[in-house]
């Protein structure tokens, strides 16, 4: 947990939901695809505090009001044998930007990867995104512009999951 005079980060709890569910939704207006967020807090609730939680989740504190989030899980490198920490997602409500929750976030974050011992701390990043671009090379984040996301989705994971895999 980190803890400053206006400022407390900590794990989230079951009783988190309702402000990650209204935190992801916020993210998603500020990444311009407001309608793109259907999670509910049922899904979160299972999915992040069920008996085989997909994800781990921080909240931050300032002077008590839920203020950001950052959502997380492992990887693994099978290339260095080692997990590896995936931000899924970081948000800080407007209104408390600029006082160095995002940092500090990031900080707790580095501090995880650190005590599970991973050999990387990774996330992504949408490429009109400035701001928060600028912020992560701040910190020390290194842009890796020769890896390409790939995915598949709807019914061509639907048909993929379906085909035949020896003809």
């Amino acid at each position: 947990m980190i803890t400053a005079p206006d400022l407390n980060i900590r794990p989230a709890t079951s009783e988190d939901v309702p402000h990650i569910v209204a935190l992801i939704r916020a993210l998603a207006l500020y990444e311009k695809e407001p309608n793109a967020a259907i999670a509910t807090e049922e899904d979160i609730l299972r999915d992040g505090f069920g008996p085989e939680p997909y994800f781990r989740c921080l909240i931050a504190e300032w002077h008590g009001n839920v203020a950001g989030f950052a959502l997380y899980f492992f990887q693994y490198s099978t290339w260095e044998g080692r997990p590896a920490l995936y931000l899924e997602d970081l948000f800080v409500r407007q209104e408390y930007r600029h006082r160095g929750i995002g940092k500090a976030l990031f900080q707790y974050l580095a501090q995880i990867a650190i005590d599970r011992n991973c050999t990387r701390f990774q996330w992504e990043c949408l490429d009109w995104n400035q701001p928060s671009l600028d912020f992560y090379e701040s910190v020390g984040a290194k842009v890796l512009r020769e890896w390409l996301n790939l995915r598949i989705t709807g019914d061509a994971l639907q048909s993929l999951a379906r085909s035949e895999t020896i003809r």
